[in-house]
């Protein structure tokens, strides 16, 4: 989720339903090297308890010591085994490392040692796609080195993101495990949530693609699978009205956060925000050339404006 979950869309995304949220995830060696990009996308704020940031890596000094430099002031720590991006693997790190079921196991063992008792977790995948797949054997080694939960992602590496999630594997990892698992992998709806639950056994559901755009999604499936009564934040309107009330928010939130800084995700949320939304297209070419990033906001806040109030826009 490198470019989306920024902390106003953490926020965001809170207070459309969801009950945790999970930073962008962050390179060890930028934090290590207090690189200021790096570590902007490590701020918090008491509104989205619990804190917790996802670091990856493939040095083990480096990540120790970005435990070290986090584990006072976060909730747990997250670290990724499930990043199938190459840029990502090819220095062996993210799912690369699954390969190497010792190495995983020797790297959280260490980050652990170094947490102080800051709970350690885990996301991965179900292997690389070369040979056996090596979740199963990971999950229950890390369980037994005091890993407090893992996430796993129902895809291989060399899957990345085709075909579909295969939840039984995430079943067997749920059925020996007695720390909580948590699946991820194509839940987009409260159908496919109450699916994915019921035919994984997991003790929760991690969604990440599926909320690009639509933070409404947690609200939505909690909603649809009865585990709430309250009403949403923007009222009784439909899709086209909660987007708007949601692309408002995230404006508002990012001028209260980041101060003068640039909101540096804008782009890239104002078109995941207008996907699929008749006129979008046209309305995202002007988007291109506009820099000034206030302009940039009202000119998307204006066209969802019109959208939900005002009927459709024609397509050109």
């Amino acid at each position: 989720m490198a470019g989306v979950t920024d902390l106003a869309y953490r926020i965001l995304a809170k207070e459309c339903g969801a009950d945790f949220t999970v930073t962008e995830f962050t390179a060890a060696s930028g934090l290590t090297r207090k690189n200021t990009y790096s570590w902007l996308k490590l701020e918090s704020d008491k509104r989205e308890s619990p804190f917790i940031p996802q670091i990856f890596g493939g040095d083990n000094d480096e990540m120790v010591q970005t435990v070290e430099m986090l584990r006072e002031r976060a909730d747990s720590i997250d670290i990724n085994f499930g990043c199938p991006a190459p840029k990502v693997c090819k220095n062996d790190a993210g799912a690369a490392l699954l390969r190497d079921p010792d190495r995983v196991v020797q790297m959280v063992r260490e980050c652990i040692e170094a947490s102080e008792g800051t709970p350690i977790t885990v996301k991965m995948r179900l292997g690389t796609g070369s040979g056996p797949n090596t979740a199963l054997e990971i999950c229950k080694r890390l369980e037994d080195e005091g890993v407090a939960r893992v996430c796993v992602h129902g895809r291989t590496l060399r899957q990345r993101y085709s075909g579909e999630a295969d939840w039984s594997q995430i079943r067997e990892i749920a059925e020996e495990l007695s720390i909580p698992v948590i699946a991820n992998g194509d839940v987009t709806s409260a159908s496919s949530a109450k699916d994915c639950l019921e035919k994984t056994g997991a003790d929760g559901l991690m969604i990440g693609r599926g909320a690009i755009g639509r933070p409404t999604i947690f609200h939505d499936i909690k909603r649809d699978l009865g585990w709430l009564e309250e009403g949403p934040p923007w009222g009784d309107g439909d899709d086209k009205v909660a987007r708007l009330w949601c692309w408002n928010r995230y404006l508002e939130l990012s001028r209260e956060l980041y101060g003068g800084r640039p909101i540096k995700n804008l782009k890239r949320h104002a078109v995941s925000f207008t996907k699929g939304l008749p006129g979008a297209s046209a309305m995202r070419v002007e988007l291109h050339s506009e820099h000034d990033q206030i302009k940039l906001g009202n000119r998307v806040a204006k066209y969802l404006q019109e959208l939900a109030y005002e009927g459709p826009i024609a397509t050109p």
